[in-house]
Parts: C-alpha cells; sequence; structure tokens
C-alpha cells in the first residue's frame, strides 16, 4: 500500500437506509431510457421508417458509440477532480439533464434530407446524447462506492439502480407498444416517434434532477478545501493510466466486454425477433414487457442470496451461464423444429417462460459485475494512494459503449447474412430467412458469451480479499490525523 493511500479516507462499511437506496436508483432512468431507445428502436426507426440500409444504419450506430465512449474518461477524471460546494458529483446531475433532453429530442427528428446528411446527422446526435448520458450517469454511480464499503450492500444498492434503470427502459418500452404505435403501421408509424421521444425526454430530464436532490443532504459536503497541485496535462494522463491499468479492473472490462457485445446484438434485434420470427401479437408484445419487468423483480430478489452463497465473482459466472445457455437453446430447439408451437406460430407460453429464466439471470450477472466494480476502487486506491470513482465506472462505460456498438454491427451482418428484406411484414418471410436469423444470432451470442465466462473466471478480489483491504485502508486512515473527506 502507498503512503498516500494511508491519507485518503474510505467510507464506512455500512447498511445504507432503503430511501437512499431507492432515490439513488431513480436516477438511472435516464440510462434505461436511452438504452431503450438505442439497443431497441434506433435501428428500427432509421431502417424501416426512415428508410437507410439496416447495414449501414448498424455501422453508423457502432462508429458513434465507438466514437462517443472516448468521451467517458475524460469525464469521469474531470468528475474526480471536480470541486465545489456540493462536492464533486452533483454539480453535473443538475446541469447535464437540460441539454440531454434536447439531444434527444433532435436525434428522432432528422430533418428531409440526403442519406449521406442523414446518416451523419444519425451519427453527430447519436454521440452527443450518449455523451451527455454519461454526464449523468457517470458521476450518479461514482457514488455508489462513497456511500458504503460494505462487500454485499454495494450489490444490494447496485440491485436499486437495475430496478429503476430497467424499469424505465421497460415503462416507456410498454407505452411505445401499448399507445404510441398502437395503430395499424405498428412499429413502423412515424407519427408514434414524436410523442415516444418527447416522453423519453421528459424522463430522463425528472429522474436525474429529482435523484440528485433527493441525494443532497447526504452527499453535497463541499470539497473546496481539497485542492490538488495544479497538474500538466501528462500528469493527468499518466495518473489516469496508472489507475487504469489495475489488474482486477482490466480484467473486469475484459470479461464484460464480451457481455456487452451480447447485450448489443439482443437489444438491437429485438423488434425483429419478437415480431417476425416469434409472432408476438401487439396484445403479447404487452405482455412480453411484463415479463421483463417481472424477471427483474425476481433478479433483484434472487442477487443477494446468490452473491452471499457463492460470492460476486462465482455468482456471476452461474447467472451467465444459465442465462446464455437457456437463451441460445430456444433457437437450436426452432431450428431442429422441435419447439412447441411448430410447424406454424410458435407457443408464446414456452418462449415467455425461457425468457423469464435467461433474462433473470442475465440481469443478476450485470449487478454483480457492476457491484463487482465498486470494489476495484479500493484495490486501486492501495496501489495508487488515490480514489477514482468516476474514472473507473467512465472507463467500464468505455468498454461498454464500444462493446454496444460492436454488438449493433454485428445484428447489422446478422440481417445481412439472413437476407432480411425492408419493409417486412410478420407472418410473411420465408423459414429459409428466420432459420438463418436464428442460426446467426444463435452462434453469435453462444461464442461470445463462453469467451466472456471464462475470462470471468480470472476476475482475482474475492470479499475474504475487500474486506481485508477495507480493514487495512480504514486504519491507515485514522492512524493519520490529517486524514480527509471522512463519510458523514
Amino acid at each position: 500500500m502507498t503512503t498516500a493511500a494511508a491519507t485518503t479516507a474510505v467510507p464506512r462499511p455500512e447498511k445504507l437506509p432503503v430511501w437512499l437506496k431507492a432515490t439513488h436508483g431513480l436516477g438511472s432512468i435516464a440510462y434505461g431510457v436511452k438504452d431503450n431507445g438505442f439497443s431497441t428502436f434506433l435501428l428500427l426507426f432509421y431502417n424501416q421508417v426512415i428508410g437507410l440500409d439496416a447495414g449501414i444504419v448498424g455501422t453508423a450506430i457502432m462508429v458513434a458509440l465507438i466514437a462517443d465512449a472516448f468521451v467517458d474518461p475524460v469525464i469521469g477524471e474531470l468528475t474526480d477532480r471536480t470541486r465545489s460546494r456540493w462536492g464533486r458529483r452533483l454539480p453535473w446531475l443538475y446541469i447535464a439533464p437540460v441539454p440531454l433532453a434536447i439531444a434527444w429530442m433532435l436525434l428522432w427528428h432528422p430533418p428531409e434530407m440526403s442519406d449521406s446528411m442523414t446518416v451523419a446527422w444519425l451519427i453527430g446526435f447519436a454521440i452527443i446524447v450518449r455523451s451527455l448520458v454519461s454526464c449523468c450517469e457517470v458521476p450518479s454511480v461514482a457514488i455508489v462506492p462513497e456511500l458504503t464499503a460494505d462487500y454485499d450492500e454495494r450489490t444490494i444498492v447496485m440491485r436499486y439502480r437495475f430496478l429503476f434503470g430497467w424499469g424505465g427502459g421497460l415503462l416507456i418500452l410498454l407505452l411505445a407498444y401499448g399507445v404510441f404505435f398502437g395503430g395499424e403501421k405498428g412499429l413502423v408509424d412515424p407519427d408514434g416517434y414524436g410523442p415516444y421521444a418527447l416522453t423519453g425526454a421528459l424522463m430522463m430530464l425528472g429522474a436525474v434532477v429529482i435523484s440528485a436532490a433527493g441525494q443532497h443532504r447526504r452527499i453535497a459536503v463541499s470539497n473546496l478545501a481539497d485542492v490538488k497541485p495544479v497538474m500538466t496535462l501528462g500528469h493527468i494522463l499518466r495518473d489516469m493510466r496508472e489507475t487504469l491499468s489495475n489488474r482486477a479492473f482490466l480484467w473486469l472490462i475484459f470479461a464484460a466486454l464480451f457481455g456487452f457485445v451480447n447485450q448489443g446484438i439482443t437489444f438491437s434485434m429485438t423488434n425483429y425477433l419478437l415480431g417476425f420470427f416469434w409472432q408476438l401479437t401487439q396484445g403479447e408484445m404487452i405482455a412480453y414487457v411484463f415479463l421483463l419487468f417481472g424477471s427483474m423483480i425476481a433478479a433483484f430478489l434472487l442477487v443477494a442470496p446468490l452473491s452471499a452463497r457463492l460470492g460476486k465473482r462465482d455468482g456471476a459466472v452461474v447467472a451467465g451461464a444459465i442465462a446464455l445457455f437457456v437463451n441460445s437453446g430456444m433457437y437450436f430447439a426452432w431450428i431442429q423444429d422441435v419447439f412447441p408451437g411448430l410447424p406454424g406460430k410458435p407457443s408464446a407460453a414456452v418462449m415467455f417462460a425461457l425468457v423469464f429464466i435467461s433474462n433473470s439471470f442475465s440481469i443478476m450477472l450485470m449487478i454483480l459485475s457492476s457491484s463487482m466494480m465498486a470494489d476495484v476502487v479500493e484495490a486501486s486506491q492501495s496501489e495508487t494512494g488515490r480514489r477514482s470513482e468516476g474514472l473507473f465506472f467512465a472507463g467500464y462505460f468505455f468498454m461498454q459503449k464500444c462493446a454496444t456498438g460492436v454488438g449493433i454491427f454485428i445484428a447489422g451482418l446478422i440481417l445481412s447474412f439472413a437476407a432480411f428484406p425492408a419493409a417486412a411484414k410478420p407472418g410473411e418471410i420465408s423459414n429459409t430467412i428466420l432459420g438463418n436469423l436464428a442460426l446467426g444470432y444463435m452462434v453469435a451470442v453462444l461464442v461470445i458469451g463462453i469467451l466472456g465466462l471464462i475470462v470471468m473466471r480470472r476476475f482475482p478480489i474475492s470479499r475474504a480479499d475487500h474486506e481485508a483491504r477495507i480493514a487495512i485502508l480504514g486504519g491507515a486512515a485514522r492512524a493519520d490525523p490529517d486524514a480527509s473527506g471522512a463519510h458523514p
């Protein structure tokens, strides 16, 4: 442990009140709304409504996400270095939501122009929107390791973030399927995207501001006196490189890379799979949204016991393996012509049951991975003497955006491989095209998912490691009378 680590305060390993965990989690609604738009509707909107080629749209979104991802580490480092009478995080949470809401509206309202200019509009506003979401999400999630150092409590806090994030995304999805796109044209109705965009903008703005205001008394602690020496850009970049070279961090983001590629593939193909492959009716689409929320509740209830029994790493590997093989198994059964309901429309009831299992364990994997990232903070602090919550989570989002962009790009390739037609109608797609779609999707997620789980096994921080490290850091900070920043 470095000498500097002894003078850097660590939070107490305390249990937090439910109201604080819920208020904190509320802010992730913005992330859920954004994810719903980018992963579920954006490819469909620019392909089927605007009329751009699916492969071009997938490539454009990938370019935008990767370009935007390089902004995240900068945002993380800036939030770690922010000095204000309200501390490091709150100024960001009060300022960023307003331009975010405006940029979100513009993303879904491209003016009439050439295809090349429309692609440029998509790339530009995709970068702006996701950068502004990062200005909200990075400081918000960076608060988690500052609230408590307790190994299990961090998982519980993270599950509230996922509850609200998924809840926000599913709420707007429910409104989309049941209200905005309830007419004859369905998801390709241009008139539905205006209300969809406006509702999303208001949800993001309101959630972030209310969450920040609700946590204000707890985290609004002036750090104006915490003045760091003026550093050159070279010093800052050297600090960032040293921090992000932490071994536990590298293993975790490498494993998560595979998971988020799969998430990008799955989310961006959701409407294609539900509407054309599984041939769900509007009523079944609405029921599907409630099913997803039910799987979130199941994950919310089961993730803490799973983590307590197996630890975060092993719990994540088990959850990921179950999710992966159940999800892939559905499409393998269809290809083998043994899925219930075939020939004809596949059984929605059986598909719903399998999705419930797969999605519940997939969410548990994501919750545990995020909680593991919080534990990386102290592992790095013991080496560098710095608490870099914002930088670590920004690095995590950097990887997530790159991976999601790659996933959306792969989804476009799968659609091209299957020769999926434009302006398609459910029930009129040949079994050959659907079979190619299922095969491409199944092989992609299975191979990528298995690689991710193999890498996840290398994450080095266990419960015992974390608790021993907290004891050492806490003891060193208490022994130093000049240590500052103790948690209120």
